[in-house]
């Protein structure tokens, strides 16, 4: 199902960079609804896209549509519990995964913990891919709850032969003179990171975690991730160095407010307990 917590967008540039597809793909996609509805939804002009009044009508039709999906397969989810499915979109809990499925396994035995990857801002939560998911960037959609389980250090990525391989560990101010790669859609990374030192002059927009991971692999860029994904995705052509003096990654669970996922309690708690964290 479409996410519906993007946000409006001014462009087709900007709805693919959202979508994580392609700008000549959301074209097509519009051009065929437009042919089979026989109407205009769009106003096209060089600078920006915007609705029709018809287009207006059937879009506020299609999130009602949308709604209603969603409400139906919260529904049937809650009636059917054969497991539990957490989302994620670059790692699930790192080092702490295997940590949490063993305690779930002692404690629920009957009721398999999956963990399912899903690139999406809410990691597979509004596309019904998952009954919660794991997010390590704030989630401002009313109709989701969260809560903190714990926080990650920051990694840097570099290429296995770039010189700051050689060293232990690393400062944002070494990967300021490289191109660095940021996934504005799902990572964790922005240049506000680099506040108030000067950002890198070079960003490569990237589209999850396995793109991102060969950029740097071809040593194209560097990154910044959380310790997770340094756990998680281990890559040849790929090293991973600590960042020094960043402020840690928070990590939450996220659910439908209104059809929380069974056991949400116990996942929670045993979540926290994981990572060690008192919250």
């Amino acid at each position: 199902m479409p996410n519906q917590s993007l946000p409006p967008c001014g462009t087709f540039t900007d709805a693919a960079t959202e979508l994580g597809t392609s700008q000549a793909a959301v074209s097509r996609a519009v051009a065929a609804l437009e042919e089979s509805l026989g109407v205009r939804l769009l106003q096209r002009t060089t600078r920006q896209v915007s609705l029709t009044d018809t287009g207006t009508q059937i879009l506020a039709g299609a999130r009602r549509i949308l709604d209603e999906l969603a409400h139906l397969q919260r529904i049937a989810a809650r009636n059917a519990v054969h497991e539990v499915r957490i989302g994620y979109a670059w790692a699930a809990l790192g080092k702490h995964t295997r940590r949490l499925q063993r305690a779930w396994a002692a404690a629920r035995p009957g009721i398999p913990l999956v963990f399912v990857h899903a690139n999406t801002v809410t990691a597979g939560l509004s596309e019904g891919v998952a009954d919660i998911t794991v997010l390590r960037k704030p989630l401002e959609d009313p109709r989701f709850a969260t809560a903190r389980i714990g926080s990650e250090a920051r990694y840097a990525a570099v290429a296995t032969d770039n010189p700051l391989a050689r060293r232990r560990s690393l400062r944002l101010a070494d990967l300021s003179r490289y191109p660095v790669a940021i996934d504005a859609r799902t990572g964790t990374t922005t240049l506000d990171l680099w506040e108030p030192e000067p950002p890198p002059a070079t960003v490569r927009a990237t589209h999850g975690v396995d793109e991102w991971l060969t950029l740097i692999a071809a040593n194209q860029a560097v990154g910044v991730t959380s310790e997770a994904t340094a756990h998680q995705n281990p890559r040849p052509g790929v090293a991973y160095r600590m960042l020094r003096h960043t402020p840690p990654i928070p990590v939450w669970l996220a659910w439908w407010h209104d059809a929380p996922p069974p056991h949400l309690d116990d996942l929670i708690h045993l979540s926290r307990a994981a990572y060690g964290a008192a919250l």
